[in-house]
């Protein structure tokens, strides 16, 4: 059993090494998310992360994850948060999460969206549908072509008192 513990902490630290800044500031800021719900009682800690997706474009970097969750032995008002152990055969949410950020040296958040949930729920039709319109609104965040700027435009924009 404990060399089935230390491998799953292996393979853990393998997984955070491999992902970006910008990726483990998403992971942290869903799990303060999820935390963050009156109905979560127990910790919960990253188990994995699937289809991590990073773009680059000239509005910033947009980032998707989906985030496999694993309830952990600890009540989240729990003073030690670094030992707690998952619990077998617990709830396993899995959250999608959609994060734009601008290009500066310190990235801002430009626009973001979320959604946990058992497994089986985000694999809803309707759900999976609304959760990839959300993610592309996302990534559309801060890109020029949202906006239409042609000089003068406030200027007429207006009609001149009667």
């Amino acid at each position: 059993m404990k060399l089935l513990l230390g491998i799953a902490v292996v393979v853990l630290a393998l997984a955070d090494a491999g992902q970006s800044p910008l990726q483990r500031r998403v992971v942290k800021d869903v799990l303060d998310y999820f935390h963050s719900r009156s109905n979560v009682q127990f910790l919960f800690r990253e188990q994995s992360v699937e289809g991590a997706v990073e773009r680059v474009d000239s509005s910033g970097t947009f980032v998707q994850l989906h985030l496999n969750l694993a309830q952990t032995a600890c009540r989240k008002q729990a003073q030690r948060k670094q030992n707690c152990r998952i619990m077998e055969n617990r709830r396993k949410p899995v959250c999608l999460a959609c994060y734009k950020f601008d290009s500066s040296d310190v990235p801002k958040v430009l626009d973001k969206y979320y959604n946990c949930g058992p497994s089986h729920h985000l694999a809803m039709k309707d759900i999976k549908h609304r959760d990839e319109a959300e993610c592309r609104a996302v990534e559309e965040a801060g890109k020029m072509s949202d906006v239409l700027y042609l000089p003068g435009m406030f200027a007429f924009s207006k009609g001149l008192p009667a």
